[in-house]
């Protein structure tokens, strides 16, 4: 399997959460607050590739790490963690058996919710 958890992104999403840079949205909302490719270049062209890749659970072997392809399973949109991404990307993990990255999500998920209590 390609795909595995990166772990450094995993450690700055949940500080990220324990800062409260985090938006308390809905399931459904990812498709609407996702960063569009335009985004995703914007963000590239003032950042670098391991910026980029703090933002992304999984890191697919498969690609270069120089390249979007490499990283899977976003989480934010640069700027604040997405409970709506963390519940798209758990979704997505399970239905393709990267069982570490829905691990991590499932922690992520309680974390936020934990927070809103």
């Amino acid at each position: 399997m390609a795909t595995k958890l990166n772990r450094a992104a995993f450690t700055h999403a949940r500080k990220l959460i324990e800062q409260g840079t985090v938006v308390h949205d809905e399931r459904d909302d990812w498709s609407e607050h996702a960063p569009s490719a335009d985004d995703e270049n914007t963000f590239l062209d003032a950042h670098d590739f391991a910026e980029y890749s703090k933002w992304h659970l999984g890191v697919d072997d498969e690609h270069p790490d120089d390249t979007k392809g490499h990283y899977t399973f976003p989480y934010g949109d640069f700027a604040k963690v997405h409970r709506c991404a963390v519940i798209s990307a758990e979704s997505r993990a399970g239905q393709y058996d990267h069982d570490d990255i829905e691990d991590a999500l499932k922690q992520l998920l309680a974390q936020i919710d934990a927070d809103t209590k």
